[in-house]
This record gives C-alpha cells, sequence and structure tokens, in this order.
C-alpha cells in the first residue's frame, strides 16, 4: 500500500508540473499576441510565479509542431523548408559540418544590463563571440567581455564583477549601427552624425576612433567583407558605397540604375564574400556582385510594397532570409530568385523588424 501511495504522489506531482507548464507557455503567448490584460488576469488566478513568465511564442510553435507531425507522421521532413520543396531545390547545409542539436524554444533570463543614458539602438557580437559591443542614442559605444557576464551571472561570485571593458566616445550624435571586424581588434561605428569611425579596442587606453569616413548623410547600416578588407555602408541615400578598409577609397556600382531609389535599411555580405544583399525603404532586395560591385539581381516589392527591413544570407550562400514591413518574413532560393516559405504572424508594422537564422539555421 505504501509504494502504491508513493507512485501516486509522484505522479500527481508529476502531474502538476506539466500543468504549471502548460499555463506558463499560456500566459506567455497571451502576452506574445498582445493580450496583456488576459495574461495578467491569468496570472493572478493561478498561485505560484507564473507572474514572471516572458513574452513568448512557444506554445504557437508546439502546436504547429504537433500539427505537422500529425499530418506528416509518415514523412521526413526538413525542420525548415516545406516538404514540397525537397525535390526541385538543392536544400543541401553542408552534411560535411560537424551535426549540432537546436535546443528547443525555451524561456531567457537576463544576465546582465549595459548601461546607457539613453535608448540602446544596436547591439553585435565579435566574430569569436567573446565580446560584445552596444551603440546608443547618447552617442557611446561599450564594449563588454562575455565571459565577465556568464561569471557575473553566478550567484557565487565573491567579488563585485564588471563586464564592460570600453567606453568609446567619438559620436556627437546617435549611434545606428556597429560592426566588428572579422580579423583585427578594431570595431567600426556609424552613426545619425554622418560619420563612420573605426576603433581600435584592443588599447586599454582607447577612447577616440583611429581614423574615420565622413559621409553627407546618416549611416544605417554596415558590413565587412569576410576578408575584412572592405566595408559595406548604406546610409540615407540610395547608393551603396564600397569603401577600403584600409586606404578608406569609396567605390560604387558604374551603372547608376544598379542602384535603390530610397534610403538603404540593411546590407550583408554572403560568407564566402563573393555577393552581397542590400534592402531599402523602395521596397527592394537587390543582390550583388561581391567582385565587380554590380548589381545582377533586383527583388521589387519583396514586402508587399512596403519598406524592406532586413537581408541575411543562409550559411551556404543558396538563401536570403528577408523582413519587411509588413510583418512577414520571406526565404528566398538565390538561384531561382523566388521565394520558397513565408513565415507569418506578426502584426507589427510601425517599426523596423529584422530576421536572423539561429545558429544551426533551424529556427529565425
Amino acid at each position: 500500500f505504501m509504494r502504491i501511495a508513493r507512485v501516486d504522489r509522484r505522479r500527481m506531482a508529476g502531474a502538476v508540473k506539466e500543468r504549471e507548464v502548460l499555463y506558463k507557455l499560456v500566459i506567455s503567448q497571451l502576452r506574445y499576441d498582445g493580450f496583456e490584460t488576459v495574461a495578467a488576469n491569468l496570472s493572478k488566478s493561478i498561485a505560484g510565479s507564473l507572474a514572471t513568465c516572458s513574452s513568448s511564442s512557444r506554445l504557437a510553435h508546439l502546436v504547429n509542431l504537433g500539427l505537422k507531425a500529425d499530418e506528416e507522421s509518415s514523412k521526413t521532413t526538413s525542420s525548415f523548408f516545406p516538404a514540397t520543396m525537397q525535390t526541385n531545390l538543392d536544400l543541401e547545409y553542408g552534411r560535411d559540418e560537424i551535426p549540432s542539436s537546436c535546443p528547443a524554444v525555451a524561456d531567457y533570463d537576463t544576465v546582465c544590463v549595459v548601461p546607457h543614458k539613453g535608448q540602446c539602438t544596436t547591439a553585435s557580437f565579435s566574430p569569436d563571440g567573446q565580446l560584445a559591443a552596444t551603440g546608443s542614442y547618447d552617442t557611446s559605444v561599450k564594449i563588454v567581455d562575455v565571459e565577465r557576464i556568464v561569471t557575473k551571472s553566478n550567484q557565487n561570485a565573491i567579488h563585485e564583477i564588471y563586464p564592460t571593458i570600453r567606453t568609446l566616445y567619438d559620436h556627437t550624435e546617435a549611434v545606428t549601427c556597429l560592426e566588428f571586424h572579422p580579423l583585427a581588434p578594431i570595431l567600426a561605428t556609424g552613426g545619425d552624425d554622418c560619420h563612420v569611425k573605426f576603433f581600435e579596442f584592443s588599447k586599454p587606453s582607447t577612447k577616440r576612433a583611429f581614423k574615420s569616413i565622413a559621409e553627407v548623410v546618416p549611416v544605417r547600416c554596415m558590413a565587412f567583407h569576410p576578408s575584412g578588407d572592405f566595408l559595406l555602408i548604406g546610409t540615407e541615400q540610395p547608393t551603396v558605397r564600397l569603401y577600403d578598409s584600409n586606404t578608406l577609397q569609396c567605390y560604387v556600382s558604374s551603372n547608376p540604375k544598379d542602384q535603390h531609389s530610397g534610403p538603404i535599411t540593411s546590407i550583408k555580405y554572403s560568407s564566402n564574400g563573393k555577393m552581397y544583399a542590400s534592402s531599402s525603404k523602395d521596397g527592394t532586395i537587390k543582390l550583388w556582385d561581391g567582385v565587380s560591385n554590380r548589381c545582377v539581381n533586383t527583388y521589387p516589392n519583396a514586402h508587399s510594397n512596403m519598406e524592406a527591413s532586413s537581408v541575411v544570407f543562409s550559411r551556404n550562400g543558396k538563401y536570403l532570409l528577408s523582413s519587411g514591413k509588413d510583418s512577414i518574413v520571406n526565404l528566398w532560393d538565390i538561384t531561382g530568385g523566388r521565394i520558397i516559405n513565408t513565415y507569418k504572424g506578426a502584426t507589427q508594422s510601425a517599426v523596423r523588424s529584422q530576421a536572423v537564422f539561429n545558429h544551426t539555421e533551424d529556427y529565425i
């Protein structure tokens, strides 16, 4: 009798735990969908620490996975692309790479807050992941040590740890974008003051840039070539500019028709540097030859006649992920120049959105 009672208690405890997880998913989904009042009322009605649930779409994700598994239980499909595309396109993701497993979407905890006096406008990790940089409306740039952040999050740490290792001041207006050099300890930043600054952050005394580029309009985005020898810059003007990182000589396409008709919103190189992509407020996305600096393809009305906000290549360079103010994320087959998958569900069109792949490219 005692053994049965113990098993029953364990089962009851497991059932309660499962219910708590379910309620957390429901509350997080409600907050993600904008029903904050409903989520708050539900949290008050349930005992426990559910009031601290963060906004998350994990419930919708799990439901979609369940529906797909129910409909296609006998099929083996990619976790990223629809099965209907597998017979027509080469969707291999570099099988020679070491396979990695992507964890399920989960809640997150804030382990560090980088203090700025104004809104944080941009952030980026260094290529090796050891550093992160943030830019702000307060005109400052802060570089933080990721390892110190992890150590600081350990509650058993004896001494106070300060993860910020550099604070850079050389912009006179808001910092809008920043990019780590892929090989050297250099950080490039752009701002509303129409300047691009280069900081050599390996020197502890560094506060000011050691060289800069003067534009005539605010800088909105930038991207280093994988070799670090060139820097692409997008501004409030429609012309894409390519700079030599060493001499700062500027290059533009010799054909004026190659350029956008509106301000540049995002610009990214492919992993091998043979191609780059740009998006614009004019609603178009352009693909460029990374050697000749000429436009090789244009996707007109890429986001329903609305602003195209971001672009990023897949690791193998065969696909392009874009987002726009139509609240839709599109996956493009670069070879065919067509959309092969569309991700809907968001309803935000007032602000610019950004779409990226996770580290395994299983999620966006």
